[in-house]
C-alpha cells in the first residue's frame, strides 16, 4: 500500500502528540510531573540544531551484534532548539522519548526544560539521556 506524504505527516503528528501525552501521563504517574522536557512540533523550514540519520541496514547491523552509535548517550539541549532524526532503515527505532518509524523523519522543538532517560536502540548503551536547559 502506498502512503502519501500528507498521510505520513499526519501519522508523525499523531505519534508526536501521543508521545507527548504519554510522557506527561508517565511523569504524572511517577509523581514528578515537572521532570520531563516539553516538546512541540516544528515547521522544518530552518536547519535543526541537532540532526541525526539512522542509516539503511541499521536494524540488520543490530541483529548481527554490531553496536551503533548514531546519537550521543547524553544529549544536552536548550529550550528553543530543535532535533531532527531521519530514519532511512526499514524498521522503526526507539530514540529516547521518541519512536521513529521506518522511512520517517521526526522533528521536534524543545519547549520546556527537563530530563528524560529512555531506551535508544541506536546507541551501544541502549539508552539516551536527554537534558533540556532553560
Amino acid at each position: 500500500m502506498k502512503v502519501s506524504a500528507s498521510s505520513r505527516t499526519v501519522r508523525r503528528t499523531f505519534v508526536a502528540v501521543g508521545l507527548a501525552l504519554a510522557m506527561s501521563v508517565g511523569a504524572a504517574c511517577s509523581g514528578d510531573a515537572d521532570s520531563g522536557p516539553g516538546f512541540g512540533t516544528e515547521d522544518g523550514t530552518a536547519a535543526a540544531t541537532y540532526e541525526y540519520t539512522i542509516p539503511a541496514g541499521a536494524g540488520e547491523a543490530l541483529d548481527a551484534g554490531t553496536p551503533l552509535e548514531i546519537l550521543p548517550g547524553t544529549l544536552e539541549a536548550s529550550v528553543g532548539e530543535t532535533i531532527e532524526i531521519v530514519n532511512l532503515d526499514d524498521r522503526g527505532h526507539n530514540v529516547g522519548p521518541w519512536f521513529v518509524g521506518a522511512d520517517e523523519t521526526l522533528r521536534q522543538e524543545f519547549t520546556s526544560p527537563g530530563r528524560f532517560e529512555g531506551v535508544c536502540t541506536v546507541h551501544p548503551s541502549g539508552e539516551l539521556v536527554l537534558v533540556v536547559d532553560a
